[in-house]
């Protein structure tokens, strides 16, 4: 017998032992028939009666790749390539002016058209389609991957989830979806879509910076598998998440969803949530991470975001480029699936001033053959149409070729296939180009399960959702996150059956009175909660300065100062001059807060959203505060002119910080 017989005969046998080894996967089915053989089952996802290689789940990945791309139409692969907003019934997201209606399980069947770019409200071009409706979406466009931006029930998102696949299983191959969201576990200031989903019926934690300020990489990892666990069982099995960025410019409008300015902490970090979220490997139950945004976003000129013309380029002052980079090198040492690259152009002389996404240098030099990253290259939404940093003169086509040349896989922001498949009909790219991403894609969908079982148990979704124990976790979290950075007086902690006047202050730019007296509906804390400063042996305020929402930037100078950012200071230093206080701030970005000119403030406590219970169960000594700060604070604005962007606060000059990164007090 030849050695090329004995070699396959040992390759047949050897699949036989491991196909007897594997076990029957629980599949799920809506309308794809069930096909038998040898006794174990598996689907007919193209409705031809018989077993093709992509659907038989005993044979190795790469076969079943293979077999499937050999399968799919170019209009297939293209609209493969897009992931865009996916809208419920009733589901307005991104619309102007739209009703406010119930949001259902239902499909939404209408285009999202958009004459103008929503970021920098210029008009576009061409109008863009941000969303199909979600029949044509599949079944002409043949998109499969989405973003959720919904804030529904988990009830309502998980029978959503199931609508969907059961409308791809009906499509010519049977591809499944995969759905993606931005956070909705975290209190954060800036509910903005795009950034994060804001408070949802998902169990709540501390934002992200207060997730870092905990100091606890145990607990990270638990919030990344309670998390994975909610949104897996309603059906989202991608996560837009988690920023990688560091937070070196203080002025950045983003830093509220980094881990702060350590490139080695953030690094830790992040290597937490993606083990927590994903597991040792993509299966079944993982989420899959989306690490943002290559090669850091934060060092930006002046602190103007990228989402803009006037905030376009990144620059290196400090030459401190690796530095950023360090987190994303975690995040693939992790196995992230997919990592994006943001729009900034790099104002610096060693590299092309073109947006990243288009950077061939930072995507297939840097992070495919230096730093080894084989996952998917997940574009950030719009750089074609909307942020083209570098290459607005080059035509929409040449754009597509240039982000493929440069690496990328996905295209976030549109739905509407029709350039991206003219891209590749006029021989700008080939198929074989095509074909590469195609494949990462597909790896994706294989490793996480989907082709065997896309559905979810809705009854399962409503128990799992913010139950109790995964919030009393949260709960633990709120705390730990708090950082105590004076306590000069050592009026903490506060002593029993002090009266106390405890003020919250946050101008949303809708209320006239953004100071609001608090008092607790249980008292849980033997302190005398009294209704006018006057009567009280000791204040409490909390502060939460308000920049407005990153898309409110009109490109004017970014100012930190808290009369900056809707604080009326006459009112801070009015309300705490005659009694001891307890001032805390909610830091989103490193305030300054040299306006407060108070000989009593001489207790300070950071937030990074959080609850009052959790900062009375601190202030009394309930809980010893263990929070440290995840940034620098500037001392002043004159030295936040002056900062270099890419340097971390704690290695800037003397004189900078007024409270360090890794500060923070107990009792």
């Amino acid at each position: 017998m030849k050695a090329k017989n004995i070699l396959l005969l040992i390759s047949l046998l050897t699949f036989e032992l491991n196909a007897q080894k594997l076990a029957q996967p629980q599949l799920g089915s809506r309308s794809a028939k069930i096909l038998k053989k040898s006794g174990l089952e598996f689907k007919d996802l193209n409705k031809n009666g018989k077993l093709d290689k992509y659907e038989d789940w005993r044979l190795p990945q790469e076969t079943r790749i293979q077999d499937l791309i050999a399968q799919m139409t170019i209009e297939e692969k293209i609209g493969f390539m897009l992931i865009s907003t996916s809208r419920l019934a009733g589901d307005f997201s991104f619309q102007q002016n739209a009703p406010k209606t119930e949001i259902t399980s239902g499909f939404n069947e209408e285009d999202l058209m958009q004459p103008i770019n929503m970021f920098t409200r210029k008009p576009l071009a061409v109008p863009n389609m941000g969303a199909a409706g979600t029949t044509k979406g599949v079944m002409t466009y043949n998109l499969r991957h989405f973003i959720l931006r919904a804030n529904t029930s988990a009830k309502v998102l998980a029978e959503w989830s199931n609508n969907l696949q059961a409308l791809c299983e009906t499509s010519r191959l049977g591809i499944p979806a995969i759905v993606a969201s931005n956070p909705r576990n975290h209190i954060t200031a800036d509910a903005s879509i795009g950034l994060s989903v804001g408070t949802t019926v998902f169990s709540k934690w501390p934002g992200e910076l207060g997730l870092s300020a905990m100091r606890d990489l145990k607990l990270t990892r638990e919030f990344a598998e309670i998390a994975a666990k909610e949104w897996s069982a309603v059906g989202l099995r991608k996560g837009y998440m988690y920023m990688a960025d560091l937070s070196t410019e203080p002025r950045w409008a983003r830093i509220e969803g980094t881990f702060g300015e350590d490139a080695d902490w953030t690094s830790n970090m992040i290597r937490e949530i993606v083990l927590g979220f994903q597991g040792d490997k993509l299966g079944k139950n993982s989420v899959a991470m989306t690490t943002k945004h290559f090669p850091g976003g934060g060092p930006q000129v002046g602190g103007q975001d990228s989402h803009f013309d006037w905030g376009k380029n990144a620059h290196y002052p400090g030459g401190m480029f690796d530095y950023h980079v360090k987190p994303f090198i975690a995040a693939i040492n992790a196995g992230t699936s997919s990592i994006m690259p943001y729009y900034s152009a790099p104002k610096d002389k060693n590299m092309e001033e073109v947006g990243f996404s288009y950077n061939k240098a930072i995507i297939q030099d840097l992070l495919r053959k230096q730093l080894g990253f084989k996952g998917i290259v997940n574009s950030d939404t719009g750089p074609i149409d909307m942020m083209p940093w570098g290459v607005e003169n080059l035509t929409i086509l040449q754009r597509y070729q240039k982000a493929l040349e440069a690496g990328v896989d996905i295209f976030s922001g549109g739905a509407d296939p029709t350039m991206l498949l003219e891209t590749v009909k006029k021989g700008l790219v080939t198929e074989a180009r095509i074909n590469e991403s195609i494949a990462r894609l597909l790896k994706e969908k294989f490793d996480l399960g989907l082709f065997e079982n896309p559905y979810v148990d809705v009854d399962a979704a409503v128990k799992m959702v913010g139950n109790a124990d995964f919030q009393e976790k949260g709960n633990l979290a709120m705390r730990k996150s708090i950082v105590l950075l004076r306590n000069d007086a050592k009026v903490l902690p506060i002593a029993p059956k002090t009266k106390v006047y405890f003020e919250t202050y946050f101008d949303d730019g809708k209320t006239k009175t953004p100071a609001k007296t608090f008092k607790p509906e249980v008292n849980k804390w033997n302190l005398e909660f009294v209704s006018t400063k006057e009567e009280a042996d000791m204040v409490i305020l909390w502060l939460t300065p308000n920049g407005g929402s990153l898309f409110s930037s009109n490109g004017s100078p970014i100012e930190l100062q808290l009369s900056k950012n809707k604080i009326d200071i006459g009112h801070v230093n009015e309300t705490t001059y005659h009694k001891p206080t307890v001032m805390i701030v909610n830091y989103t970005s490193p305030w300054v807060i040299d306006e407060v000119d108070n000989p009593n403030v001489k207790t300070v406590l950071a937030t990074f959203g959080t609850t009052t219970d959790a900062i009375l169960d601190v202030v009394t000594g309930a809980y010893n505060p263990t929070g440290k700060m995840p940034f620098s604070t500037p001392t002043s604005r004159k030295v936040v002119m002056e900062n270099q962007s890419d340097v971390p606060g704690f290695m800037k000059p003397k004189g900078y910080a007024l409270f360090k990164a890794g500060d923070g007090l107990g009792y």
